[in-house]
């Protein structure tokens, strides 16, 4: 993530374009807050109404667009307070069918236009697409130019140190430019699973470079092969060593686009960026250090991404499956030879990914390392590591520290329970219950949503639900169902900010509008649609955090007065920076809605 620094220039930061338009509701105020893509006809619908003072509403409509009633009055049922809303009620409309433009009413306020339809989702996961594509590092489509041709030089490893290798190409963290593979290869890994999963959800419009024109492939195949390209350079055929990030954040010190980064690792401006192998050890090159015990978390994660890889085109390109499964069979052994984490290395400031667990990422791996080669000793290593983390251990937590438990959702479950037996099968759904169950003892409040709101809780929300959604799958038991949809409509709108969480989504929406983002400063906004955003955070957190400043007023200050803040400002990079990994998982979850049809979030 990117931490500005006190060397930033202040003057090119109060340039930024402008925000949302600004909110100051009176005193008792009410918003209806909605999912602003719409809802799928047969899906759960639940608008909520944030009030600024507390009050008591008793009932609710639903009008069309000729302002007619068409259903209701309904009960609203008051939830108590949340963020920045002294009362919240929500306002249940499931019941309401049929297509149509239609707007909720309740306690003297109306909420935005909404569609209900079977179209609601056409496209969306496509459109988070091209925030991936800006993303890219080596030929960037989005610039027509190769950015940072020059990577990269081997620091940190006294075996290696100096030595360059070539490994140009794979996606920009966020908005800064460092690269990782910890997040990398977990974007990968869930784009390369949107398409097995869901092959018709995503339209072949853009070609392997990112180009306008189709190719004969779906566009998300399209995006993954960039990762899996990038990853194969971060692991060399010819090496025994993983290499595990790019730059470091040294990238802060001048607020350039890709194209023209200026920043000087001690071989020139411009020149070549640093490249931190796994080494087991703690690493950083000046007073901050990691905590890095092994490299079972990368290593896990390379696996899983080049062993679904090679499954996907054992048909497609043989060739390039065949090397897919030899360095994921690599990879997998080198992280039971070395177990442990390999944390992202930090730079000058003190914060870099404290990821403290790895069960869960080889057990993914060992998973569909099962799928490819039918090893049943990789499904008895699957079903070890699963025991051993059976919830990923964010879930029913307050707070964790930045990146703490990553992946946030464990795939290995999932992939556990595809390939398993009964054992296997019914532990995965065991296990995937109780950490449900975990975040659902956290959400009463009028959202429903149970997620502690530390840095990058978009990526929470998104993540459970997946998890929700891939239970009632596997077990087709509909208790998580309302976790499940609450989730879904919070990225979209229905959250106290009114906003969605995704720039660009749905065009004409409220949605982030002074992203943190140089690009997307330089260039303007539309350089960043499909990504999203961090998302809220505790407040506390935000105070903490280095060089965090609002360069205009906030739009949301009437919705900041609790315990969790969001602001849409270009000088907050902690609730309101696009981010990779975390717009990658969505592209999952959106596949998954459209594909079943608005069952994804059923009644």
């Amino acid at each position: 993530m990117r931490t500005l620094t006190l060397s930033l220039c202040a003057a090119a930061l109060a340039a930024s374009a402008g925000g949302t338009p600004a909110q100051s509701p009176d005193s008792g105020a009410t918003f209806v807050r909605i999912n602003q893509l719409g809802y799928l006809p047969a899906a759960r619908k639940v608008a909520v109404a944030c009030s600024t003072a507390p009050r008591r509403i008793e009932s609710f409509t639903v009008v069309d667009s000729a302002g007619r009633v068409v259903l209701g009055p309904r009960p609203a049922v008051a939830s108590g307070a949340f963020a920045g809303c002294a009362e919240t009620h929500r306002l249940d409309f499931s019941a309401l069918r049929r297509p149509g433009a239609y707007r909720v009413v309740a306690g003297g306020a109306t909420s935005p236009a909404f569609r209900v339809g079977a179209g609601v989702y056409d496209g969306a996961a496509d459109t988070l697409l091209a925030y991936m594509r800006q993303q890219r590092s080596g030929f960037n489509p989005y610039f027509k130019d190769s950015v940072h041709r020059k990577d990269g030089i081997v620091v940190d490893d006294t075996a290696r140190e100096g030595r360059f290798v070539p490994v140009s190409g794979g996606w920009a963290d966020a908005a800064d430019y460092l690269q990782y593979v910890t997040t990398s290869a977990n974007a990968t890994y869930v784009m390369l699973m949107a398409h097995r999963d869901f092959p018709r959800a995503s339209a072949d419009r853009f070609d392997a470079r990112g180009l306008p024109g189709a190719n004969g492939v779906p566009d998300v195949l399209d995006e993954a092969r960039h990762g899996l390209e990038w990853l194969l350079r971060m692991f060399p055929a010819d090496d025994s060593v993983l290499y595990n990030q790019l730059a470091d954040d040294r990238d802060h010190t001048y607020w350039d686009l890709p194209t023209t980064d200026s920043v000087d690792y001690g071989w020139g401006k411009g020149g070549a960026r640093p490249v931190y192998p796994c080494t087991g050890q703690p690493q950083g090159l000046f007073q901050a250090k990691n905590r890095s015990t092994g490299v079972a978390s990368t290593a896990g994660k390379y696996a899983a991404a080049f062993a679904l890889g090679a499954q996907l085109y054992a048909r497609r390109e043989p060739a390039f499956a065949r090397t897919l499964r030899a360095r994921a069979v690599r990879a997998y052994a080198l992280g039971k030879a070395r177990p442990g984490v390999c944390q992202t290395a930090p730079g000058r400031a003190p914060y870099f990914y404290e990821e403290d667990n790895w069960v869960d990422d080889m057990e993914l791996a060992a998973a569909e390392l099962f799928a490819l080669t039918r090893d049943r000793a990789y499904l008895m290593d699957a079903a070890h590591f699963a025991d051993t983390e059976q919830v990923t251990p964010w879930m029913g937590a307050d707070t964790a520290r930045h990146y703490q438990w990553f992946p946030w959702h464990n795939n290995g479950h999932y992939s556990l329970w595809r390939r398993g037996g009964p054992h296997e099968r019914a532990m995965s759904i065991r296990f995937y219950r109780r950490g449900l169950a975990a975040v659902g003892a956290r959400a009463g409040n009028g959202f429903r949503i149970g997620v502690p709101f530390i840095w990058c809780s978009n990526n929470l929300v998104t993540s459970l639900a997946t998890q929700a959604y891939l239970y009632r799958r596997m077990s087709r038991d509909t208790s998580f169902a309302e976790q499940e949809s609450a989730a879904l409509d919070w990225l979209f709108g229905t959250n106290p900010w009114g906003t969605s969480m995704v720039i660009g989504l749905p065009s004409g929406g409220v949605y982030p509008r002074d992203p943190h983002s140089v690009v997307a400063k330089e260039t303007g906004l539309a350089s960043q649609t499909g990504g999203l955003v961090d998302g809220p955070v505790y407040r506390s957190i935000f105070e903490s955090l280095k060089g965090i400043r609002l360069l205009e007023p906030d739009e949301y200050a009437a919705f900041n007065g609790g315990r969790i803040v969001y602001h849409d400002d270009l000088g907050d990079y902690s609730t309101n920076e696009p981010i990779m990994d975390g717009t990658a998982s969505l592209v999952y979850l959106l596949s998954a809605v459209w594909s079943n049809g608005g069952t994804a979030a059923a009644r």
